[in-house]
C-alpha cells in the first residue's frame, strides 16, 4: 500500500502573484486521508498549511519552503436542512457550490467576499466580511460548529459552547489552529434571487460618507471610488446599495464571461489608462441606476472575468486593506487618497466602506467599527512598496490595521500593534501548522 501523493510545486501561486516558491503539496480526496496527506506534505518535523482555492492575495495561504494540503477535493454538501437554513459541508466546498445549492431552496450566504470562488475553510480561517457588515457582521458570527484535525490533538469539533477558545481562535485564525475538516453554517432566507439596487454617482468624498448615512437601512451597501482624482473631487465615485428582492425565481446565477489567457505586459495598468477608465466609469450611465439585477453582478462582479490577476502582469501585485475608526476616519481617508494621487501609482479596484459595530468571536478578526479602504497597485518594486508604508504610517496614526488575507508585505511591528491578541493565537497555534505570513510577522521571519 502507498502513501499520499506529495509532489513539488514552484507554481502554487498567492492571488496577488508576487510570492513565489517551492512548496511540498498532497490533496486528499476524502475525509478519512486528512491525517496521512498533511504529516506527508509536512515532511519530517516540517510545516504545512491547508489551502484552498488560493484567493488571499499575499502570503497568509503559503507555505514556501514547507508543505501545502489542497483542500478543494474535499468540496462535498454533509447536510442541510432546507427548514432552518443549516448547513454542514466539507470546508473544501466553494461559496459558489453553496449558493447552487442553497438558493433554490431559498437561502444565501450570510455574509459574502467580493468572490464566490473561495471555500467555506478559507471564510471562516480569514473571518471574511461583506457588503452587509453593518448589519450581518462577518461570516464567523454564523458559523455554529467547526470539525478540526489537530497534529497534536486529533479529531476534534469545536464551537460557541465546546472548546470556545479554540472556535474563537480559529475563526480568523488563518488556518492556523488545524485543518478544517467541516463548517456548519446558519444561511439566511431570501424571497428571489435577484437584487433591488441602487447605484449614486457622488462627486467628493464628503459625498460618500454623506450617501453612508442615507443608506444605512440598506443591508448591503460599499462604494467604489476614483483614487487619482484629486482637488474639490478628491475621492469621487460610485456609491451601491442593494437588498434580496423580496419575490421571484430562486434561481442560482452562473458567471459567465471571458478569460486573461495570459499575463498581460506590465505597463498595462498605469495612471493614465487606470485614469481613463476611473474618468469613463464615473460617467457612465450605470452610475446612476435603479433596479433589479442578478446576485451575481452585485456581489461578484470581479468574478466575470477569470484570471484577472493576470492584467497587472507577470509581476503580480500588491492588494491593501485598512480600517480606520470613526472619529478618525474622514481625516485620514483624505490622506491616504492625496498620497496616492501624488505618488502617481494607480490603483485600479478601490472599494470604501463603512464596517458597523457588531463584535465578531474571532480572536484577530479585520474588521472593526469605522472606515475601511480597499486598494490595489501593480508590483513596481521599492516605489510601490514605498507608497504602501506610508499608507501604514497613516493608518497607524490613526489607530486603525491592517487585513492580512490582503497582505503581502505588512511589518511585523504594525500587524502586532493593529492585533495585540496575536500572542494568544501563537499559544493556540497547531505546531505543525505555518504560514509564510505567520513566519514573516510572528516568527520575524
Amino acid at each position: 500500500m502507498t502513501g499520499p501523493i506529495v509532489r513539488d510545486d514552484d507554481r502554487l501561486l498567492a492571488w496577488g502573484r508576487v510570492h513565489r516558491g517551492r512548496q511540498r503539496v498532497a490533496a486528499p480526496a476524502w475525509p478519512r486521508e486528512l491525517e496521512a496527506v498533511a504529516r506527508a506534505s509536512a515532511g519530517t518535523g516540517g510545516t504545512t498549511l491547508a489551502r484552498g482555492l488560493g484567493r488571499s492575495y499575499g502570503d497568509s495561504g503559503l507555505n514556501i519552503g514547507g508543505g501545502v494540503v489542497a483542500m478543494a477535493g474535499l468540496d462535498r454538501a454533509i447536510a442541510f436542512d432546507r427548514a432552518t437554513g443549516v448547513l454542514r459541508a466539507d470546508a473544501g466546498m466553494s461559496l459558489d457550490a453553496v449558493l447552487r445549492l442553497a438558493v433554490p431552496a431559498g437561502w444565501f450566504v450570510p455574509v459574502t467576499p467580493g468572490t464566490k470562488f473561495v471555500t467555506l475553510g478559507g471564510a471562516v480561517a480569514n473571518d471574511v466580511h461583506g457588503k452587509n457588515h453593518h448589519v450581518a457582521g462577518t461570516f464567523g458570527r454564523h458559523v455554529r460548529r467547526l470539525g478540526l484535525w489537530r497534529s497534536d490533538r486529533g479529531l476534534l469539533e469545536c464551537g460557541p459552547d465546546v472548546e470556545p477558545e479554540l472556535f474563537g481562535a480559529t475563526i480568523g485564525g488563518l488556518g492556523l489552529t488545524g485543518i478544517m475538516l467541516w463548517v456548519e453554517l446558519a444561511l439566511v432566507p431570501i424571497g428571489s434571487s435577484a437584487m433591488q439596487v441602487e447605484n449614486r454617482r457622488f462627486d467628493g468624498l464628503d459625498g460618500f460618507f454623506r450617501l453612508s448615512e442615507e443608506g444605512a437601512d440598506w443591508p448591503y451597501t460599499v462604494a467604489w471610488v476614483d483614487t487619482l482624482a484629486a482637488g474639490p473631487a478628491l475621492g469621487r465615485g460610485v456609491f451601491s446599495r442593494g437588498r434580496h428582492a423580496p419575490s421571484g425565481p430562486l434561481v442560482p446565477h452562473r458567471s459567465g464571461g471571458p478569460s486573461v489567457p495570459f499575463d498581460a505586459p506590465g505597463f498595462l495598468l498605469n495612471r493614465w489608462t487606470v485614469g481613463a477608465f476611473n474618468r469613463l466609469y464615473h460617467a457612465r450611465p450605470g452610475a446612476e441606476f435603479s433596479g433589479t439585477q442578478p446576485y451575481d453582478p452585485f456581489f461578484y462582479p470581479l468574478d466575470r472575468v477569470r484570471n484577472w490577476n493576470r492584467l497587472y502582469g507577470p509581476r503580480g501585485f500588491y492588494q491593501w486593506q485598512c480600517v480606520i475608526p470613526p472619529g478618525a476616519a474622514r481625516q485620514a481617508v483624505r490622506v491616504l487618497l492625496e498620497l496616492i494621487t501624488r505618488s502617481g501609482e494607480a490603483s485600479f479596484l478601490a472599494v470604501l466602506k463603512e464596517f458597523g459595530d457588531l463584535a465578531s468571536p474571532g480572536l484577530l478578526s479585520f474588521p472593526q467599527a469605522g472606515t475601511t479602504l480597499a486598494l490595489d497597485f501593480p508590483n513596481r518594486g521599492a516605489r510601490t512598496l514605498a507608497l504602501l508604508a506610508d499608507l501604514d504610517r497613516v493608518v497607524a496614526e490613526a489607530g486603525g490595521r491592517l487585513y492580512p488575507a490582503k497582505d503581502g508585505r505588512m511589518p511585523a511591528a504594525a500587524f502586532r500593534s493593529g492585533y495585540p491578541e496575536w500572542r494568544d493565537l501563537e499559544q493556540r497555534r497547531d505546531p505543525m501548522l505555518l504560514s509564510g505570513f505567520w513566519r514573516r510577522v510572528a516568527h520575524d521571519g
